[in-house]
């Protein structure tokens, strides 16, 4: 049974940083991100990191400001973000997929940053 466990998410004010995390288990994945999901928007890619090479791909919105890392000991995914803006404020999603399946989705964390 694949999970994927989230953490980290809180309440942050604006320039500040917050890390987080995803484990998982239960399959072997190739590639791992974290989407987000605003109230009344789509959801939409942060950053994704492939498991194997640690190719990294990041959407314009985030470039150099989070930073998407990757523990193969651990099949842990994070993201750390800094210089949180209000606008970063949304549901975040971990994600996995690999040769014997997926796309899986982790239960989300709520990230809130304040003006």
């Amino acid at each position: 049974q694949v999970q994927l466990v989230e953490s980290g998410g809180g309440l942050v004010q604006a320039g500040g940083s917050l890390r987080l995390s995803c484990a998982a288990s239960g399959n072997i994945f190739t590639t791992m991100g974290w989407y987000r999901q605003a109230p009344g928007e789509q959801r939409e890619l942060v950053a994704t990191i492939s498991t194997i090479r640690g190719v990294t791909n990041y959407a314009d919105s985030v470039k150099g400001r989070f930073t998407i890392s990757k523990d193969n000991a651990k099949n842990t995914v994070y993201l750390q973000m800094d210089s949180l803006k209000p606008e970063d404020t949304a549901v975040y999603y971990c994600n996995a997929a690999g040769p014997w399946g997926g796309p899986y989705w982790g239960q989300g964390t709520q990230v809130t940053v304040s003006s």
